[in-house]
């Protein structure tokens, strides 16, 4: 008898950015009841789990990723009883929800920094990372923030700097501090028991600080215009070695709320090369059961660069552990953008049928792209701080179908609708035969009915040029997927075994098999063939 495995290492994860997926009450942002009101879409298009990026109370001066109070819910997106009916409308469905963790830093308008800063004395000023000015008088190191600017903010009523890795009104946490580690671990425990099915852990590895606060080395490789924290290589303010046993006592909590079934996963992210990424699967104890695997958005699209990659990753992870993918999400631009609406189609088919767990960004089944932002509407601190570098254009409304707000909103949106909405919506796309929906679903039906292609193993199958090929096998099943990478039709060698195969699916419709041992793609052509009946 095959060992059971947990849900979620064959299961589709689907983010939802919430603010811009579905508005119930006409205020032009999205919220919890237009997601409940959206569920019966996500069963349709065929993902298993929705992520929910963060809806807890916050000043919103970072969207939600300054967190003011970590047990409730905004009242822009709704109550704890609208979030208790979401839940119990998503597992009535067979839908599992992750919520967003943020744990590296708080609001200032937490009440826990609120008392922090109230005197070196205050009960609570070592929940927070504090420090002395330098010699002189400055911040006391050479940390940049994140959204660039010193990592360190002064605080002229007790005459410290306190720590902030993004924006000011984010504070650092201090998880040396074990009280404020105990409480946080309650969050956890607050929202299992709950019954919310796992988190995604916001930038995990930025979580302990080197203890001495050292420089962090200057950056003998920056470029002008990547990114004013890419001065200094952050060795001392990320990845420590101390990172691990937190996460190890996340993993511990989520385990205590297991049971077969109803495995609690934990999804860290951590933008880390792959050697440094798998470390965190955990060492002597388990860490989390996922650590983000940013390969695909980090890439070139190139076959040769793709394949090794997705090798080198796959030959890295330690035993047990289970890989996950991931082609965009709401910091990094939309892969139709990267790589073209053709190719996006080739993307998609590659981010289903690889080994492990896929993540979804919602609107990447419509093949939607960046937006541009009109002058004065940007939002996103990190524009308005590094002009260029801003998240807005990958967090727009979803386009529902033509009507003047895409059925997104009865009032005005947050921000700008893409601007083919009336032709890229999920109505029009839900009835074209041929639409990147149509596609994406497909995707998701065969991989839920293919073993092989969600829990099979994976191995790379040799191609040239701008082809990738890998093979993917179950048992006596095996499946070919091929990806020309490239506009131009290109041909292969098909292994011997896969000589027989018949098609499954096609990125263009029309699929024709091997010719013996020959293999013709069209351009911007991806095709499954597989010996499965």
């Amino acid at each position: 008898m095959a060992e059971a495995r947990p849900w979620w290492e064959a299961a589709t994860i689907y983010q939802i950015y919430p603010r811009s997926f579905q508005d119930s009450d006409g205020n032009g942002i999205g919220d919890l009841r237009g997601i409940t009101d959206r569920l019966d879409y996500l069963v349709e298009l065929g993902v298993d789990a929705v992520w929910i990026s963060p809806i807890f109370p916050s000043p919103m001066a970072d969207f939600g990723y300054d967190v003011a109070d970590y047990c409730g819910i905004d009242p822009r997106f709704g109550s704890l009883a609208d979030f208790d009916a979401l839940l119990a409308a998503a597992h009535a469905r067979g839908l599992r929800v992750l919520l967003d963790f943020v744990p590296n830093h708080s609001s200032d308008q937490h009440p826990w920094f609120v008392e922090s800063r109230q005197s070196r004395s205050s009960v609570k000023r070592d929940w927070y990372i504090w420090r002395d000015p330098a010699p002189d008088g400055g911040p006391p190191n050479n940390w940049i923030s994140d959204f660039g600017g010193p990592a360190w903010e002064w605080d002229a009523a007790t005459g410290q700097y306190y720590s902030h890795a993004f924006l000011k009104e984010q504070p650092d946490l201090n998880w040396r501090n074990p009280e404020l580690r105990a409480a946080m671990l309650d969050v956890l425990r607050f929202w299992f028991a709950r019954g919310v099915d796992g988190f995604r852990i916001d930038v995990l590895w930025h979580m302990i600080k080197h203890a001495d606060f050292p420089d962090n080395p200057i950056n003998p490789n920056y470029l002008p215009g990547s990114g004013e924290k890419n001065r200094v290589l952050q060795l001392h303010s990320t990845d420590q070695p101390e990172v691990h046993d937190i996460a190890a006592d996340m993993r511990a909590v989520a385990d205590g709320f297991a049971a077969t079934g109803q495995e609690r996963v934990l999804i860290g992210e951590i933008y880390l090369p792959v050697e440094r990424l798998v470390a965190y699967y955990g060492n002597a104890r388990p860490g989390v059961h996922l650590p983000f695997n940013f390969q695909l958005i980090e890439a070139r699209w190139d076959a040769a660069e793709l394949a090794q990659r997705i090798a080198e990753y796959e030959a890295a992870l330690p035993p047990g552990g289970w890989p996950n993918w991931v082609l965009g999400n709401h910091d990094r631009s939309r892969i139709a953008t990267r790589v073209g609406e053709a190719q996006a189609r080739v993307a998609a088919m590659l981010l289903l049928t690889l080994r492990g767990t896929p993540t979804l960004y919602y609107g990447d089944e419509l093949a939607l792209a960046d937006v541009t932002i009109p002058p004065g509407r940007a939002v996103d601190p990190q524009e308005l701080r590094e002009p260029g570098r801003g998240r807005d254009p990958v967090r727009t409304p979803m386009p529902w179908d033509e009507s003047a707000r895409a059925g997104f909103t009865t009032g005005d949106p947050w921000l700008p609708l893409n601007p083919d909405h009336p032709t890229r919506n999920v109505a029009v796309q839900r009835d074209d035969p041929a639409s990147m929906w149509t596609l994406t679903r497909a995707l998701l039906m065969l991989r839920k009915n293919t073993p092989a292609l969600s829990v099979g193993s994976w191995r790379l199958v040799e191609g040239e040029g701008r082809l990738l090929a890998y093979e993917r096998r179950d048992g006596d099943t095996r499946v070919l997927v091929a990806l020309n990478l490239g506009a131009t039709p290109v041909e292969m060698n098909v292994p011997h075994w896969a000589a027989g195969c018949r098609p499954m699916l096609s990125t263009l419709g029309g699929a024709t098999g091997p010719t013996g041992a020959l293999l013709r793609l069209r351009g911007n052509e991806g095709m499954i063939l597989g010996t499965a009946a």
